[in-house]
């Protein structure tokens, strides 16, 4: 009997999850590394010098965004892995940066980009954990 070829639909899901975890790592890379812009004239426009932590709302939208569409497309309970990798992200990059040096701001900035980032992917989370996978309406129920 000849071996049976793996089954396309969970290598699809295995390539989808390395994606999407690759994914988390780039956006907390960048929303780190552009955390302390300011509106001082060299990036942003001068004005007055002002922090513009714009990455904080990159990372409310783009990080449940992950969480979402892993629990959509590859499983519910494989939806905590780009938070994780989120989260690992920043603090490893953050504290243990890159030569030694340390990227993660001690102000203000670096708990609204934590919070900003990881609230709202633990919500969506917790609602996608919540629900039965397609599927499996009844089972186990009764009905």
């Amino acid at each position: 009997m000849p071996p049976t070829p793996p089954d396309s639909g969970a290598l699809r899901r295995s390539l989808l999850l390395v994606l999407l975890v690759v994914d988390a790592f780039l956006l907390a890379t960048l929303e780190l590394f552009y955390l302390p812009l300011r509106l001082d004239g060299v990036l942003l426009p001068r004005m007055g010098d002002v922090p513009v932590p714009v990455t904080v709302l990159v990372a409310a939208v783009t990080t449940p965004l992950l969480v979402t569409q892993t629990a959509r497309l590859v499983h519910p309970r494989a939806a905590i892995l780009p938070l994780v990798v989120w989260i690992a992200t920043l603090v490893a990059l953050g504290v243990f940066g890159p030569g030694g040096d340390r990227v993660l701001l001690p102000d203000w900035r670096a708990l609204l980009l934590l919070a900003g980032g990881a609230l709202p992917a633990a919500l969506v989370l917790g609602g996608a954990l919540g629900r039965r996978p397609v599927g499996t309406r009844g089972a186990g129920r009764g009905g």
